[in-house]
């Protein structure tokens, strides 16, 4: 992972599709414009979850990584 500093983090390792999308909705939505999420997430789908949402909604993924089955994101609010 980066040296990206974040502003929140959420913790969705162990929940399986469509959860830990559905939270990181959730999570962005209470950031104010610029902000950083930081999310991790044990389910693989995650990763192509991750990045066609952002894609989809303007908000940037900045980073991801894999380690150990751990995924780790940093998603900046648009």
């Amino acid at each position: 992972m980066s040296e990206i500093t974040f502003d929140t983090e959420l913790d969705c390792r162990g929940l399986n599709c469509p959860i830990p999308i559905l939270k990181t909705k959730k999570a962005v939505d209470a950031l104010n414009t610029g902000q950083i999420l930081k999310m991790l997430s044990t389910d693989p789908g995650s990763v192509n979850d991750v990045q066609s949402w952002s894609k989809r909604t303007e908000n940037m993924l900045l980073d991801h990584t894999e380690d150990g089955g751990v995924y780790s994101f940093l998603i900046q609010k648009k």
